[in-house]
C-alpha cells in the first residue's frame, strides 16, 4: 500500500512544491523555453531526468526496484511529442506545471488544463483504432531498455545523458552572456 500510492503521490507533490516555489509553473517562464529567453524550466527537467536514471537504475541495480519498461514505438513518440510540444507552446504549461498552478488555486490553470486534458483523452479515445494501431505497427522496439539495444551499460548511458545535460548548461549560460 505505501509504495503503490503514497509514495508516488508524496513525490508528486513534493515535484509540484518545487516547481511552485522555482517560479517554475508560471506561464512566462514556459513560453519564454520556446522563445529561447530562458532555460530555467529545461534545466529544472534536465537536472529531474539526471537524477531520476540515477535513482531508477541505482534501486534496480540493488533489487529493491524491478524495471518494467513500456514498448517503444518511434513514430508514435515522434507523433504525440510534437503534438505535446505543440499544445505546450499554445497553453503555455504542460501537465506537471498546470497541476502545481491548480495547487497554488490559480483558476486560470484550471480551465484551459482541464479542458485540455479532457480534450486529449477524448481524441484520444475516439482516435485510437484508426490513428494509433497503425502507428503502433510502425518502429516497434520492443520493451527494452536502449542500454540492453545498444549493447552497452546502462550506466554508461547515464554518465553520457549527464555529459550532455552539462554541456547543454554550459551552452545555454554562456549564450546568455
Amino acid at each position: 500500500m505505501l509504495q503503490t500510492y503514497v509514495l508516488p503521490l508524496g513525490f508528486g507533490i513534493l515535484f509540484g512544491f518545487m516547481l511552485q516555489k522555482a517560479g517554475l509553473s508560471r506561464y512566462h517562464k514556459i513560453i519564454d523555453v520556446f522563445r529561447l529567453k530562458d532555460m530555467s524550466v529545461m534545466k529544472f527537467m534536465m537536472t529531474a531526468l539526471v537524477v531520476a536514471m540515477v535513482g531508477i537504475f541505482l534501486l534496480s541495480d540493488l533489487g529493491m526496484l524491478q524495471l518494467k519498461v513500456k514498448e517503444t514505438y518511434v513514430l508514435g513518440n515522434l507523433l504525440g511529442g510534437a503534438i505535446f510540444g505543440v499544445g505546450m507552446a499554445l497553453a503555455g504549461f504542460c501537465p506537471g506545471t498546470c497541476a502545481a498552478g491548480i495547487g497554488q488555486g490559480s483558476v486560470d490553470y484550471l480551465v484551459p488544463g482541464v479542458l485540455g486534458f479532457l480534450t486529449g483523452g477524448l481524441l484520444f479515445g475516439a482516435t485510437y483504432q484508426q490513428v494509433f494501431v497503425p502507428i503502433h505497427a510502425v518502429g516497434n522496439y520492443g520493451s527494452q531498455p536502449l542500454s540492453v539495444l545498444w549493447g552497452v551499460n546502462h550506466w554508461l548511458l547515464i554518465l553520457l545523458f549527464a555529459q550532455f545535460t552539462a554541456m547543454a548548461f554550459y551552452l545555454f549560460e554562456k549564450r546568455r552572456v
